[in-house]
């Protein structure tokens, strides 16, 4: 078996099994092959894991069992098990686009995980990683708020896949939740994952350009992951996130396009008692330099204090 296989899968156009090396198919039977294969592939490819793994051995394990429609928690009851050959060839095509297009595995298996709630995805949306996903399920924002019950409005905005507002429906159980974005193709995977949690009765989608469709609506709450990629950093990304829309991403210079109009406008969309939590990446000192006289709270969180704050509607009514 050749393990340095070159890329032969050449596009949509060509079907795998016409493309890839009848031999190698032949020689790789269980799980367990693939699985050493695939990482050696990557490995040797040397491909960036950003996108739900950091390493390439959790990367292939998670491409493998999510092409096989298999529990992405029972690996080893099916290391053993043999892949009938028309399902080596689909795999093969998943590994060989993971390594030759850079296409991150989320993409190539339309899901991501948050936790434990799984969400489908496609290229119309960025790949949901945030560390609200933790926040609103430890303690949903305690002490900033008090009781979840009390919170009968919630904003998402920049939703993307509604990861989010999915999320903030089940930490707020009385919430009514909008789910805002610029884009309609990704408000169409907000709708299907929002469907698929059962709850269009609670979560409404809305295409606005960040508040110019919410005039006169209040909100107890108002999240946003939104675009702050520095220009800089847009141009040292890595090739898997150039599969990712760069409007999502992309945010100025210095990465608070975005991030200045929530300042400056969210007051007038949230209650008295209402706050706005933002999450910033690693752009601490980029914000605090920008807006030196606002009392931001850094929220902790397993990625450190600099990645999420939190402004009440006060401190927000005269910037």
């Amino acid at each position: 078996m050749n393990g340095n296989h070159s890329c032969v899968c050449t596009g949509s156009s060509l079907h795998a099994e016409q493309n890839c090396d009848n031999e190698l198919l032949t020689e790789l039977i269980t799980i367990r092959d693939w699985l050493r294969y695939a990482v050696s592939r990557f490995n040797r490819a040397g491909i960036f894991c950003g996108h739900g793994t950091d390493n390439t051995y959790d990367e292939a394990v998670w491409l493998i069992l999510a092409s096989l429609a298999l529990p992405l928690n029972r690996l080893e009851p099916f290391l053993d098990a043999c892949i009938p050959f028309d399902e080596r060839v689909a795999l093969f095509e998943n590994i060989d686009r993971r390594v030759c297009e850079r296409i991150p595995t989320a993409y190539l298996v339309h899901e991501a995980w948050l936790g434990e709630y799984r969400f489908h995805v496609d290229e119309s949306v960025i790949i949901p990683r945030s560390w609200f996903a933790e926040l609103l399920d430890d303690n949903a924002f305690s002490p900033w708020i008090e009781d979840p019950e009390t919170v009968t409005s919630a904003l998402d905005m920049c939703t993307g896949s509604g990861c989010l507002a999915i999320l903030m429906a089940e930490a707020f159980l009385n919430a009514d939740i909008v789910a805002a974005d610029i884009s309609a193709d990704a408000l169409a995977v907000a709708q299907r994952n929002i469907a698929e949690y059962g709850l269009n009765d609670r979560i409404e989608p809305l295409q606005s350009d960040l508040f110019a469709s919410l005039d006169g609506r209040l909100f107890d709450l108002i999240l946003c992951n939104p675009p702050y990629v520095t220009t800089e950093s847009m141009e040292r990304l890595p090739p898997e996130y150039l599969h990712e829309p760069a409007l999502a991403m992309a945010a100025g210079e210095d990465g608070l396009n975005v991030v200045r109009c929530l300042i400056s406008e969210a007051a007038r969309h949230l209650q008295p008692e209402g706050i706005l939590a933002v999450e910033v990446g690693h752009n601490r000192e980029l914000v605090e330099n920008a807006f030196p006289e606002l009392p931001f709270t850094w929220l902790m969180t397993r990625g450190g204090v600099d990645g999420v704050f939190v402004l009440k509607r006060e401190d927000l009514q005269n910037t």
